[in-house]
């Protein structure tokens, strides 16, 4: 018999459907520690998660681990070096979808770095495309989201904090969150020392070719004239011919904790 194919939306929606009936629509942030927990008790007691907790993961941002040889269930880990409790969040939901979606498709142990929960770039495999969006949809609902940040509106920095904290998340998932359902042609790009490590376009972005593709490239430079090239942190401008050669809204937050610069692009003429 073939087993069941779960889309990352019916997972996370079956979930938000019940949070909403039992603690209403003004619930966030969810608790998603508990939320595994129980969640899984209900659906597969005979294959629940039992523990969820920090771990030394070395180089994994979080993983999801089988229990030993004559044990039950399934364990939970997230790295203790991370601080940010937004971060961890998403990255439990993230593990989480890996345990409702991959667990009986793949018969192993699941550990992923933070390039996975962080970059939600399909290059990177169905599967962890998948978990990240589980974890985007059941921290961060759409129907939600929107009435917050409209898909037609431009927002900036005290908004994407703003929803960052209503939803319990880093400030990247918030950004990455927005990009999925914006009307706008927008795009993210995360840099360090001047070249880019990752970037992530809205949809009307890409259809327009506003995009990078740096997997298996050499490294590209963030342009001289930017905020981002500047090193100029929690900061907004208007520009013209530095990005794609077109008239953009740059907004740049360093992360010294982490070691990157975002640059939030909006563009006003593509």
């Amino acid at each position: 018999m073939t087993k069941e194919i779960l889309k990352p939306a019916r997972c996370a929606n079956e979930i938000s459907q019940l949070l909403n009936k039992v603690l209403g629509r003004d619930r966030f942030p969810v608790d998603v520690h508990e939320t595994a927990l129980e969640w899984s008790k209900v659906k597969f007691p005979d294959d629940k998660i039992t523990v969820i907790k920090g771990n030394s993961l070395g180089k994994f941002e979080g993983g999801l681990y089988k229990a030993p040889p004559g044990k039950e269930g399934w364990g939970i880990f997230y790295n203790t070096n991370i601080e940010s409790e937004g971060r961890i969040n998403f990255t439990i939901a993230h593990e989480l979808g890996h345990y409702l979606m991959h667990r009986n498709r793949h018969l192993k142990n699941f550990e992923c770095t933070s390039q996975q929960t962080l970059d939600w770039d399909s290059e990177l495999g169905q599967i962890e495309a998948e978990a990240n969006s589980f974890a985007a949809t059941l921290l961060m609902p759409l129907d939600d989201y929107r009435v917050f940040l409209p898909a037609s509106k431009l927002p900036n920095l005290d908004i994407i904090s703003n929803c960052a904290e209503r939803y319990g998340v880093s400030f990247t998932a918030a950004i990455l969150r927005w990009l999925d359902y914006t009307s706008k042609t927008a795009m993210l790009v995360a840099s360090r020392d001047g070249f880019i490590l990752w970037s992530r376009s809205s949809k009307n972005a890409m259809k327009r070719g506003v995009f990078y593709k740096v997997r298996g490239k050499p490294p590209i430079p963030v342009p001289n004239s930017s905020l981002a090239y500047q090193n100029i942190n929690n900061s907004e401008e208007k520009t013209s011919d530095i990005w794609f050669s077109s008239d953009c809204t740059e907004m740049t937050l360093i992360s010294d904790k982490y070691d990157f610069t975002l640059s939030l692009l909006t563009f006003h003429n593509i």
